[in-house]
This record gives C-alpha cells, structure tokens and sequence, in this order.
C-alpha cells in the first residue's frame, strides 16, 4: 500500500516527528510505500486548500494518516475536511491527541479511524489487513465508528525499542530542517517518564495502558532504552549523510534516569564524535558522577524542568515534588561541571498567585541558572491539570482553540489584573529575574520593571511590540560594560545569561 503521512507543525518550532519515522521505517521494511508532507512554514509556505487538494490527488495515497499534537488540531481539522474533497481512501488520525481524545476525533466524522498510544506495530498489522481486505475491527489500539456506534480498542504492549528498525530520515527534509535549526539535531535515547505531572500526558499514557493491560507500572515497562549501539549507530549516520550538524539534543523525557546507561553511553559517544549534546536531566536523577560522565562526552547544556518556583504550586498543582534548595543545589553541581543550565518555566498555572509567579522569578535570581525558558502553561484535554483549569473555571475555551502554540499567550483567564501582569512577565521575564537577582545589573532592571509594573493596559499595548528592541539595546550597553545579566536570545522566550552568549560569540 501507498501511505501518505501528514504532520501538521504549523505555527510553532519547527519539529521532527520521531514516531511517524519509525513508523515509516516498519511500513518500508514490509514492502509498503511512504510519504511525508510536514506542514510548516520553516520549510516551505503552508499550501491553500486548492494545493492541499492538487497534492493529495497528485500522490494518490492508499491511505492518509495524520500525527497530531493538541494544539495543531484545529488546523488538523482543516486539513482533514480539504482531504476527504481530495480523496475517498480511509482518513486516520494518531499522536497524542487521538491518544487523550480520541472520541472527539471519531465524533467529526472527519477521520475513519484512531490509533492510541505508541502503534508501530498496530499501525503495520492495520495496513497489512486493509491490503488484503480483510476487517481490522478487532485490532488492538484501535478505535472506529461501527454501526453507527463508537468503538475504542484495548492497547496492546508497549512496542520493544531494541526490536524497532533504523529511524526513516527520507521521509522529512531532513537537512533542510538542520538548517533551518542553526545546525541543531534532535535525538532520543529513551521513551517514557517515571513521574505523574499533572499538565504531561505520560501520566494518562499510564492510566490507559495499565488499565487495559491490567498490569503495574513496573510490568508495564514504560521506561524503555534503545541499546546504546544502535544510538551510536544513527548519530554516525547522521554524521555520515548530513551537513552543518552542530549539536545534538536529546528529546528524552529524563535522559539521565539510568546513572550506568549515562556512563555507557557516554563513554562510547565520546569514541565517535566531539560535537557537543543536550540532555534533560531532573533534581533527583543528577549528581556528580552523572555530570562528570556528561561533561567528559562534551555535554554542553543540562535541562531541568522546575515549571514554578512556588513550593505549594508544584505540590498542590502539578505534583512536581522537590524543593527549591534541592533545585539550587542541582544548579551550582552542573556549574561546577562547566555544565551550562537551561530551566523550563511556565506561568499562567490554575490556581497561580501574582506572589507565586514572583517566587519563580526569585528562584532564578537566586539559583543563576545558564538560561531559562518560559511558557504560557495550556490545559491539555485528557490531564489532570485540565481538570483543575475547566473546574476552577478558568478556560477561555475560544481562545484555547485558536492556539497554536504556548508561547504567544494564555488560554486562561485570571480577570484583567492579573492577565496584564502576565503578559508583562510573559514578555520580559529575563527583566524580572535580573531584577531579583544579586547581579551587578539588577539595581537597572529593578527600576524597569518597576516602569513596566505601572503601565496600564492600553500603555501596555502601545509599547510591548517595541520591548524586544530596548532589550536588545540594554543588552549590548552592558555586554560592552561587561555587566552581567539574562537577555533575551534565540527567541523571545529565553533569557540567557550574558556570560554564555558574549563567550559564544
């Protein structure tokens, strides 16, 4: 069979989607066709219904699978209605969001079917069946519409890593996105997490598989490796078939969760290769055999996610259990390691305090992390943080669906107040943190932020647009100063310490 896959990654950082390569790897190995129409603008204009159309017919797939994430689905949506005008061949719909909501996409009518969880080989077993004609009804992480009726299929087993065939890098423009990413190349050593947070869908991956499966979370196995050879196998590959790669990052949800396969993989990765790598780490998975390990195998940048430096917001609200002096700690351990840190935040959190946002900016004005990331937080269907956000009442459900990314604002509503001041914070964040900071910059910032704190809405509005100039600006007085602060660089949610970006230039 022919299959066309389509990857709708607009409007956000452009992606390698590492399912629908190994998924295409399987098809090809059992003598199916594949391809791939990744939708982003990074790699080329995103079509008009009447190129989506032309295209559809001109490739003449088969079938058509779509790989969704929950803030692509209404263009999903779209792109589905424009496929069934193009095409009568059965339309399917998988990623995560079929996986948290797969009944919502069975009720447009849009898609024939669903896949839930990880489905190389429910994929290819649904394939095989449907060349032959024969009914695949039965299968197992499937769901349907029958006889008038919804259907949702039981999950079978997590699929073995070790047992998967080499990732299909054909399928995407694979250098192009090298390219397009200055040179940084996604990999990924690992799937599954061994935490419950609230906002990530692992938690209800979980809940589905050891409710159908009937079993524990350790015989569940959710945790699982690629053996180290085959990961130094694909980065020689990449190494061997691709241009201008500049650093790796590991996607994993915890790369440093096993300390002997850090230390195994570290050791041969450094017989093989000097180009240096990310990893995400956790406060409770790093130490300073872990770091030593990283740091020899020329480990450049460690990962943390803290999300809020609010104690009772990580307890209470995303069961994100560590302590700030434990966060501080891991910190000034990957800095004794030359590792440079990078920190996941979000602000916008249900039941969050304009007191709770401001003890995550104190938390990185203390701990001086190497840079830090922030983000709206967005509810998504299906976690236990929606529930919180859609019980607490606080969803803007028509702003909800029109986002397309966690960057651009919040779908949460706090009442105007409270919504200014998040915007400010979700602007300037490095402007606060150097301003609750003991840098020599903070006494500048201090009366910014306090400029910035007074504006009211409408002098908000008149002014945001311009802010990352006067930051750019601010930046380079104080680099030829040789004033520490964060700036905001590489895009317009990072702050990153002036030490790093002056010492890379």
């Amino acid at each position: 069979m022919k299959i066309l896959f389509i990857y709708p990654n607009a409007g956000s950082q452009l992606g390698f989607q590492y399912g629908l390569a190994h998924m295409s790897a399987v098809l090809k190995e059992a003598g199916h066709t594949v391809d791939l129409w990744q939708l982003c603008e990074d790699i080329a204009p995103l079509p008009s219904r009447e190129e989506f159309i032309s295209r559809v017919k001109e490739i003449s797939p088969d079938l058509i699978g779509f790989s969704v994430v929950t803030n692509q689905w209404p263009y999903t949506r779209e792109l589905a209605a424009w496929a069934r005008e193009a095409t009568s061949v059965p339309l399917v719909c998988g990623g995560i969001h079929a996986t948290v909501a797969g009944e919502d996409v069975l009720q447009t009518g849009l898609f024939d079917y669903i896949f839930r969880g990880e489905a190389e080989t429910a994929f290819l077993e649904f394939v095989e069946k449907m060349a032959r004609k024969e009914g695949v009804a039965e299968l197992r992480n499937l769901g349907l519409n029958q006889n008038g009726a919804m259907r949702i299929n039981p999950v079978r087993p997590l699929p073995d890593l070790k047992k998967l065939p080499f990732k299909d890098y054909d399928i995407f423009d694979f250098q192009k996105i090298i390219d397009a990413k200055n040179g940084w190349v996604g990999l990924m050593a690992s799937r599954g997490c061994p935490f419950s947070c609230t906002y990530c869908f692992n938690h209800e991956m979980v809940k589905q598989y050891r409710k159908d499966l009937n079993c524990s979370f350790k015989e569940l196995n959710y945790i699982r490796h690629f053996d180290v050879k085959q990961m130094i196998s694909e980065i020689e590959y990449l190494l061997d078939n691709y241009r201008n790669i500049k650093m790796f990052i590991f996607d994993d949800d915890l790369f440093t969760f096993r300390k002997e396969y850090i230390k195994e993989f570290c050791a041969a990765y450094k017989r093989i290769s000097s180009i240096p790598f990310v990893v995400n780490a956790h406060v409770d998975f790093f130490d300073e055999e872990r770091a030593r390990s990283l740091r020899d195998a020329n480990c450049k940048i460690v990962k943390l996610g803290v999300e809020s430096g609010s104690e009772r917001i990580r307890s209470r609200i995303l069961n994100r259990h560590m302590k700030n002096e434990k966060i501080i700690e891991t910190i000034k351990t990957a800095h004794r390691f030359d590792l440079h840190t990078s920190v996941f935040l979000m602000i916008g959190l249900p039941g969050e305090t304009r007191e709770d946002v401001m003890d995550t900016i104190r938390l990185m004005g203390e701990a001086g992390p190497g840079r830090f990331r922030w983000t709206f937080f967005f509810p998504f269907p299906g976690t236990r943080a929606y529930e919180l956000s859609a019980g607490g009442g606080y969803i803007d459900y028509e702003k909800m669906s029109c986002l397309a990314n966690f960057t651009d604002g919040s779908c949460l509503d706090f009442g105007e107040k409270h919504n200014l001041f998040l915007k400010k914070v979700g602007r300037l964040m490095p402007w606060f943190v150097n301003a609750c900071s003991d840098l020599p910059s903070a006494g500048f910032y201090r009366k910014k932020v306090e400029e910035i704190l007074a504006l009211d809405s409408r002098s908000w509005e008149e002014s945001a647009d311009s802010l990352y100039e006067s930051d750019r600006e601010i930046s380079r007085d104080f680099v030829k100063e040789e004033t520490s602060h964060y700036a905001i660089k590489y895009n317009p949610f990072m702050g990153v310490i002036s030490d790093y970006f002056t010492a890379e230039n």
